[in-house]
Formats: C-alpha cells, sequence, structure tokens
C-alpha cells in the first residue's frame, strides 16, 4: 500500500490545482505517470516531489509516486496555496489595440503570448497586460477577466475583450451561437486535392496523448463536442499549401486537430507533428531549406486574420482584419520562391 495518510481535517486551508478521473478503461499505472499525461509543463520531478509532499491524493488518500491509478479513481493535486492562474498581476505590457470604444476592445495579439495564466505560464500573458491597462474588466465563466475567446499560445492575431458586463455578456452569447466570424490564415503540408471543403467531426481530448485533443469517428463518433471547420485553398506552394480556415464552432485546437485529421498538418506544428518534414523528397538541400524555414517560423503557421461580430450596444456589425505578421510571410515567400524554382527546372 502506497498511501502516506488521509487528507487532514484542514483540507479547507487546502486549494485544488488539478483534478482527474481515471476512465473506465484505466489500465493500472503509477500516479506519476497518470499525471505526467494530463498535466502540462509539468515534470516527473516535479510530480514526485509533490507526492512526497503529502500533496497527491487518489479518492482523497495522499499517495506516493508509486501508487497504481485503477479505473474511475478520482486523482487530485492540492497546495495550501491558490492556483497561480488565480493570482493575477497586473504587468505593463504594451498591447497592439486595433479597435477600442467604451464597450470592448479589439487587440492583435503576437505570436508567443500567452493570453491567460495557467499550467507554468503565470506571467507575461495577455490578461496580465489587461488588467494593467484597464480597470474593472468584467470576469467571464471561468473567472478570467475581459476573454470573451481566446487563440493558442503560438497563434497571432485577433481577439475580442469585453470591458463591461453588458459587451461580456452579449459578445459571449454571439461565440455561443457561432454568429461571430472567424477567419484564419494557415500554412499546412502537402498538397490540399480540393480547392475548398467542410471538415466535421467531434473533437475531444486524445485518450492516450492528454496534451493533444483529435477528431472521434467510427463507434466513437458521439465522443467529444461538435466541430466545422471550412477551409478554401489561397495558394498552392509545392509540399505546403496555404489555405484560409473559417470556424463555424470554436473548440480548442480546432484547425490544429481538423487539418491533421484530413492529413495536412500544420507546418511547424510541434505538438501535432508539423516539426518533422512531412511532405517532399530525401535530398539533404530540401532537408535544410525546410530547416530554414522552420527557423523563420518557431511556431504553428496559423494566424487569425479577421474577426467580426455584433455591437453590443450599437447593434453594428463590426468586422477587423489585420495584415499577416512577418514571420508568416517570409516562410510563404521562402516556399513560393521553392515552388517557383520546382517548376522552372523541370
Amino acid at each position: 500500500m502506497s498511501t502516506v495518510g488521509p487528507i487532514e481535517n484542514s483540507e479547507d486551508e487546502l486549494y485544488e490545482h488539478y483534478r482527474f478521473v481515471a476512465s473506465s478503461g484505466q489500465e493500472p499505472l503509477r500516479v506519476d505517470k497518470f499525471l505526467m499525461n494530463f498535466v502540462e509543463n509539468a515534470t516527473r520531478n516535479k510530480i514526485q516531489q509533490a507526492a512526497k509532499d503529502g500533496s497527491v491524493f487518489v479518492n482523497d488518500i495522499a499517495v506516493k509516486s508509486n501508487h497504481k491509478v485503477k479505473p474511475n479513481d478520482v486523482v487530485r493535486v492540492l497546495f495550501e496555496h491558490p492556483p497561480y492562474e488565480n493570482l493575477l498581476t497586473p504587468e505593463n505590457i504594451p498591447l497592439d489595440i486595433v479597435y477600442e470604444d467604451e464597450a470592448l476592445l479589439v487587440v492583435n495579439k503576437p505570436a508567443g503570448m500567452v493570453v491567460h495564466p495557467g499550467h507554468g505560464n503565470y506571467s507575461g500573458t495577455l490578461i496580465n497586460a489587461l488588467i494593467h491597462h484597464f480597470d474593472n474588466l468584467p470576469n467571464n465563466s471561468s473567472d478570467r477577466p475581459g476573454l470573451v475567446h481566446r487563440i493558442d499560445k503560438d497563434t497571432s492575431g485577433l481577439l475580442v475583450i469585453a470591458k463591461t458586463e453588458e459587451a461580456m455578456t452579449h459578445l459571449a452569447k454571439q461565440f455561443f451561437d457561432k454568429t461571430s466570424k472567424r477567419e484564419y490564415v494557415a500554412i499546412v503540408w502537402g498538397n490540399i486535392e480540393d480547392e475548398e471543403g467542410t471538415i466535421e467531426g467531434n473533437i475531444g481530448r486524445h485518450p492516450k496523448n492528454r496534451l493533444q485533443n483529435t477528431v472521434f469517428f467510427g463507434e466513437e463518433e458521439d465522443k467529444g463536442k461538435p466541430a466545422v471547420t471550412h477551409f478554401k485553398v489561397l495558394e498552392r506552394l509545392g509540399y505546403v499549401t496555404l489555405v484560409s480556415c473559417k470556424l463555424e464552432t470554436g473548440r480548442t485546437h480546432q484547425i490544429r486537430v481538423h487539418m491533421k485529421h484530413i492529413g495536412h498538418t500544420l507546418f511547424n506544428d510541434e505538438r501535432y507533428g508539423g516539426e518533422r518534414i512531412l511532405k517532399g523528397t530525401t535530398f539533404t538541400k530540401y532537408k535544410q531549406f525546410v530547416e530554414n524555414c522552420f527557423k523563420v517560423l518557431p511556431r504553428q503557421a496559423l494566424h487569425a486574420k479577421t474577426l467580426g461580430f455584433i455591437h453590443p450596444v450599437t447593434g453594428e456589425e463590426m468586422n477587423f482584419e489585420t495584415e499577416i505578421p512577418e514571420d508568416m510571410v517570409l516562410c510563404i515567400e521562402r516556399w513560393r520562391n521553392y515552388a517557383k524554382n520546382q517548376i522552372e527546372n523541370k
């Protein structure tokens, strides 16, 4: 038995940082390995230390790191301090504000900036910047000030921020009702066969890699949440394609997951395998060319280019567009030149 004792009566002084329920098909697995599959940016040493300190619980019993997690077990990590994401600190970080009025603002988020604190990113986030520049922003349903929607850390582009409770309610409903307009530009591996199309498929957590999402199909198609992405080819660049993606729904990693599902992983998307050479030749010169493209664009090739919604106060239709950032432009130009040379040398 690898337990180190029950939760003390002082549990009300402990704060829950993580809570996971093992699936009914969970095979016996050490709790430190189990948590490694769930907690982003966690190291095994940190998890083992947390267990040693009595912070890891299975079914409300503190356990050691070698405790085996079984089907339907409830695994929790508790500490004496609240999650750092709840300890918001204003930071004087410049914001690229595209539009602002009394009710809302639209910002152009650079790649590399996390939208909200959590999982190892507790400073330098968009929210840290927002609460420095703006007082009394309304909280969303997750207690995050001003945030109506989000985009991934390494995705650049447009976000709308609510400045009043009324704006938060109105804008959140538009995103929930799928009436907002969002268009992304992406570079994906491979030459997409169709000029345009629609990808449909429920998206949820990958059963084996909890840091990824996946499309459920076949016998599992009812799992996850419905997701719809409309894509259109903008330019064919040889072994990669420049595409426009319009979201009908807004699931986590939706474009990244849907494009991988149809065989066209985003260029340099490390989490989903796009940082490897997925299409092209075996020549050393080609390999060097692609690696140079990775250096120019050291992130997934995804940019939230346009954003549209109805103004929560005036009822006016608002549409915003931002330029493709320089790192993506340089990568596109390199592929364009490469494709041109390939045609000329045939």
